[in-house]
Order: C-alpha cells, then sequence, then structure tokens
C-alpha cells in the first residue's frame, strides 16, 4: 500500500486498516502482545520494526492529514498515531491532537513510545505536563511525567521535585510506575537535586520505594550509592 498520501480519506483508511490486518502476526504472538501491554485494544503482532518503517512511510507525505482522521481501532494503530502526532510542529495542533489521543490511551506502551521535542516549546511543554498531571484518568497523567524526563537537567527540575514531593495521593500503579523511573533517571543525570528529594519528601512510599529498587537495578549508578539510597526507603 502507498502509504505517503498527500491527503487521507475514508476509503484510504478503510485500505489502511486492512493493510495492517495483512500483516498481523500469529494468535501466539497477537496474545503475548495483548498480555504484555495489557490493553482492551486488539493487539494484532506486529513486528516493531515493519510498524516503524509504516510510521516513516506516512510522514514523507501529509501526514497531518493521517494523523486528523484520528482511528484507533487497534493498539498497533495507537502506537503508529501517537509517534506521529509527536511530529507535528504546531503547538497548539499538536496539544489538541494529543490531548485527544491520551483521552482514549489505555496502556502503558501507547504512552512510552512518544517522543517530545520540546526545545521549541520550552515552556509550552512544561504546562502541558501539569495540565496532563491533573487529569482523573491514569494514562493521560502518564503521558504528563513523560514530558517531564524531558526537564531533569534543567532548571524546572527543581519546580517537578516539589510538585513530586507533596504527590500523596497518587495509587495509580501506571502512574507511581512512571515516576519511581522519572526519580531513578533524575539520580542518574541530576544526583544532588534528586538526592535532596529521597531525604526530604511527603511523597507516596510506593513510588520512593520503587524508584530506589530501579536505582539499585540500574548499572548506570555506583554501589556506594546504591547502599546509601536504601538508608530512605519508606516503611
Amino acid at each position: 500500500m502507498k502509504l505517503n498520501k498527500q491527503i487521507w480519506l475514508e476509503p484510504d483508511f478503510k485500505e489502511y486498516e486492512n493493510y495492517l490486518l495483512s500483516l498481523k502476526g500469529s494468535e501466539k504472538e497477537c496474545e503475548f502482545e495483548k498480555r504484555i501491554i495489557n490493553t482492551k485494544l486488539e493487539c494484532l503482532g506486529i513486528k516493531s520494526n515493519v510498524i516503524k518503517q509504516i510510521i516513516k512511510e506516512i510522514y514523507k507525505g501529509n501526514f497531518e492529514s493521517f494523523v486528523e482522521g484520528f482511528k484507533m481501532n487497534n493498539y498497533n494503530q495507537t502506537i503508529i498515531l501517537g509517534n506521529l502526532i509527536c511530529k507535528i510542529k504546531d503547538f497548539n495542533k499538536f496539544k489538541m491532537l494529543l490531548t485527544k489521543y491520551a483521552e482514549n490511551v489505555d496502556n502503558w506502551a501507547s504512552c512510552d513510545c512518544l517522543k517530545f521535542d520540546i526545545k521549541n516549546d520550552f515552556e509550552n511543554y512544561f504546562s502541558l505536563a501539569f495540565e496532563l498531571l491533573s487529569s482523573k484518568k491514569e494514562f493521560v497523567r502518564r503521558i504528563g511525567v513523560k514530558i517531564l524526563f524531558n526537564y531533569i537537567q534543567t532548571s524546572y527540575y527543581s519546580s517537578v521535585l516539589q510538585y513530586l514531593s507533596n504527590l500523596s495521593n497518587e495509587n495509580k500503579y501506571y502512574t507511581q510506575m512512571a515516576w519511581s523511573w522519572f526519580l531513578c533517571e533524575g539520580f542518574i543525570k541530576n544526583r544532588e537535586k534528586t538526592l535532596s528529594f529521597f531525604v526530604n519528601n511527603n511523597c507516596n512510599s510506593f513510588i520512593v520505594n520503587k524508584a530506589i529498587s530501579k536505582c539499585n537495578d540500574s548499572f548506570r549508578i555506583l554501589d556506594e550509592d546504591k547502599i546509601l539510597l536504601k538508608k530512605y526507603r519508606k516503611k
């Protein structure tokens, strides 16, 4: 199928959906993918290198026309769609489509596939992250955390840690895990500020303890720091 179209119409999307179905993996591959991703959406078990090639080909054309069609009929389509939304340069348009996408996501992988180029809209992305964090939906908040990874080595990091220090009521597993991952990465890239956070915070104990566990498992953290961090585990 030709994917680098200049305009995407309804018949094109129908052809595209059939094309994805033609790439469907075995029943075993589909079941494995669904179990790992933990989604209610259908999983097609399409290999990741094939997905990357599809994204690349759609991007060569008028990919915004594709994105505006906004279909999330199966898990694999969400990955393609999410990656393309992140390539939109106009921030307001990107924000509108990302917000709509986030509201429809039901799994961690559709959050973690997103890559954000914040350098041209530094403050706008920061504000967007906190808008997403205010959502009642677990995976919308996870996307908010994902954006904030880009701020670990910036002056904005202290504000994020201040917010996180008082985050005692976050009780959804996939958002908690995102924050734990964030703190581990923070310790690797911004050790002193993150260590100060571990020493004194009112954050959810699951987030803190899981972050310390992730640090303990990391090859990028010194053994003496792993020993030090264990002192700050919460009971």
